[in-house]
């Protein structure tokens, strides 16, 4: 009897003891709000189209700056166990093309969770993934680049005004030359779209033949317009979406007032709050600029013209 009672106090003293270690800080782990970035390979040399290191960039300023998050990069295309994706608050895919989601399996599987509310964001060429997965972007984002209507020119785009929205928190306007795709396939009516980026291409940029990136009729008759290059999606049935058509070039994302839009977007469509001045980030380094490129160095260049890079996307 005495033996079955000491048992029964040392059970009980386990118990607390392990109660006792979930510690404030392991339980905010617990908390936090899984981002999930999903990038395709480097495809334009040295600095273009680089995936991973464009997200790795932005994974690593939410990780610093937000405590209520934790973001993750994968480089290895569609995960082989799709379970990672299942309690994502966000998703972020950044791609060539459909390098990414792959068939209608894939996006059903995507659908499902977009109908529980996980957030969505898709960047620059992740937008252009084919009509038919293109009407998933659609309902998850809000629009999409659609081929024969939407053109895909490099431009300085002048964002002179800003909406009041928490994705704009702490963004100033600014200006930054890049591949601005524009005249996007948004819902009807623009129901549930908010632009965030809106600016006036150079009519030059309108009068490319016909076909699927270069110009439309459409396209030339709009000259003068304005044209939204990154907007936020509420979805009717609850879930966040945001698009945005730039990132063509990785020395765009050391702009301060892009990054800061980009890293608030992620938060806003995860359902996390948007601090005041924005999510936190710091002007990266020529060390954080370079890390995880992937294409050959060209031989001419030096940390000193990475650094130049940096300033000059900041005074455009």
């Amino acid at each position: 009897m005495k033996t079955l009672l000491f048992l029964m106090v040392i059970a009980g003293l386990t118990a607390c003891w392990c109660g006792a270690a979930e510690t404030p800080a392991a339980q905010a782990a617990a908390r936090k709000k899984k981002i999930v970035f999903l990038a395709g390979r480097q495809s334009h040399g040295w600095q273009g189209h680089a995936f991973a290191a464009d997200c790795a960039l932005l994974a690593k300023a939410l990780n610093a700056g937000v405590p209520g998050v934790e973001a993750t990069v994968i480089t290895t295309g569609w995960p082989k166990d799709r379970s990672v994706l299942e309690d994502a608050a966000a998703i972020v895919i950044a791609c060539d093309g459909n390098g990414i989601i792959g068939g209608k399996a894939n996006c059903e599987f995507l659908d499902s969770l977009a109908a529980k509310g996980t957030g969505f964001a898709f960047l620059h060429y992740a937008l252009d993934p084919g009509k038919e997965v293109g009407q998933y972007l659609l309902k998850w984002i809000g629009g999409y680049y659609e081929q024969h209507w939407s053109v895909n020119p490099s431009w300085l785009a002048d964002f002179k005004s800003l909406p009041d929205h928490p994705v704009t928190r702490g963004v100033k306007p600014f200006r930054m030359h890049d591949e601005w795709y524009y005249h996007m396939r948004f819902q009807e009516d623009m129901k549930g779209v908010t632009p965030i980026l809106t600016a006036i291409p150079p009519d030059s940029t309108r009068m490319g033949r016909d076909g699927a990136h270069s110009g439309n009729p459409t396209v030339r008759s709009r000259k003068g317009m304005p044209e939204h290059v990154a907007w936020v999606y509420e979805r009717p049935g609850g879930g966040r979406g945001f698009g945005c058509t730039g990132g063509h070039t990785h020395w765009n994302y050391a702009n301060d007032n892009y990054r800061k839009l980009l890293l608030n977007a992620i938060c806003w469509i995860a359902g996390v709050d948007v601090p005041p001045d924005g999510v936190p980030a710091p002007r990266p380094t020529v060390e954080e600029m370079e890390a995880n490129l992937a294409g050959e160095r060209p031989r001419d260049w030096t940390p000193e013209k990475t650094a130049r890079m940096i300033e000059a996307v900041n005074k455009q």
